[in-house]
Order: structure tokens, then sequence, then C-alpha cells
């Protein structure tokens, strides 16, 4: 998956998987990466458009999606 980088305070960088809805954010803070599971694709779309990344994250992917970290 290709990872996307953004400017952001606190995200790195972004990838989606299109196949299994996965999406992965690499944060800045301590690198870490985590994978958030069964999102839209309008999600991802309205994410990577949104002024802030960070905000969108917090207000519509950090506690509405399953997640792991995976690094």
């Amino acid at each position: 998956m290709e990872m996307i980088p953004v400017t952001s305070s606190n995200i790195a960088a972004i990838g989606y998987n299109e196949q299994d809805a996965t999406l992965t954010i690499q944060f800045i803070k301590e690198n870490a990466i985590y994978e958030y599971y069964d999102v839209p694709q309008y999600e991802y779309d309205a994410l990577m458009s949104a002024d802030s990344h960070g905000s969108y994250a917090n207000k519509n992917i950090y506690k509405v999606y399953r997640q792991q970290r995976i690094a």
C-alpha cells in the first residue's frame, strides 16, 4: 500500500487499501502506525481533502472504526 505524506502536526502519512477498506495512518509522535478497518472510500477521500487531517480523523475515524496498532 502506498503511504502518502501529509502536512499535519500529528500525522506523517496516510494509506488506503480499497480491496479490504483498510485505512493506515502513520503518526509523527512515537512513529506509531495504526490500521483502521472497514473504512469506506468516501471517508478516506474526505480525510485526504480535509483542511486538517488530524481534526477530521479525530472526529470521524479514531473512535468510529475498529483499529489496531501495527508498529
